[in-house]
């Protein structure tokens, strides 16, 4: 995790400053593809994902709330260039969406904020670095996304940046805000207080199903 750790402090002041006046490069699908509406939780409506669920949204112990997709094409388009020496067009992806509740609404700037992000930065990449590790010792290439710089975490040359809110519009289709020059996401029961992150692989289903369930909360 050394070198993990050492990755996240390299971009996290950078990357907090780049959330704040980088306008992001948005991967959501025309409105053509828009399914009907459809009302979740308290905050504003959801619409359908037209995209293949493999596991919708589900808490596990750590607090992050997990969901596994089927990247489509056009999400597809995106990530060759964010990982530029692994992954073709036609490559079979499957993301694992992460969406953790925050203290604070995030949508504000400040030190309180700041501080939290840290906190649920360092949560996420010591579960994504767990997933990872087991899918790659599997045979199976993986990487996630430092929320911060918005650049793959294990894959240090490339210097495409992939949006976590654009991410989650797309598979999710969560809503989201504009303020300023940065896109808010709004999560259905948590509102601006989520903080997204996400994880790549080209493993197959059964096998990421199996590992990410492991940390399920129990009912």
């Amino acid at each position: 995790m050394e070198h993990l750790d050492a990755n996240v402090d390299l971009r996290r002041d950078e990357g907090h400053q780049q959330s704040r006046t980088r306008q992001s490069e948005s991967m959501a699908p025309p409105a053509a593809e828009d399914a009907p509406i459809q009302s979740q939780g308290s905050h504003r409506a959801v619409r359908q994902p037209r995209h293949l669920i493999l596991l919708q949204p589900t808490m596990t112990t750590s607090g992050l709330e997990v969901s596994v997709h089927e990247c489509p094409r056009t999400m597809m388009r995106e990530l060759v260039h964010v990982f530029p020496n692994t992954l073709k067009k036609d490559c079979n992806v499957l993301a694992v969406v992460t969406n953790q509740r925050a203290s604070v609404d995030l949508a504000q700037f400040g030190e309180e904020a700041d501080k939290e992000k840290d906190r649920l930065l360092e949560n996420f990449v010591k579960w994504a670095h767990e997933v990872a590790e087991a899918l790659t010792a599997a045979g199976h290439w993986a990487d996630f996304i430092d929320p911060c710089s918005g650049l793959p975490m294990l894959a240090l040359n490339s210097n495409k940046v992939y949006s976590e809110v654009d991410g989650v519009e797309v598979l999710l289709r969560y809503n989201c805000l504009s303020a300023g020059m940065c896109k808010i996401l709004i999560h259905p029961e948590w509102g601006a207080a989520v903080y997204p992150a996400s994880l790549f692989t080209t493993a197959p289903s059964d096998l990421v199903l199996d590992i990410v369930s492991k940390g399920f909360v129990q009912h």
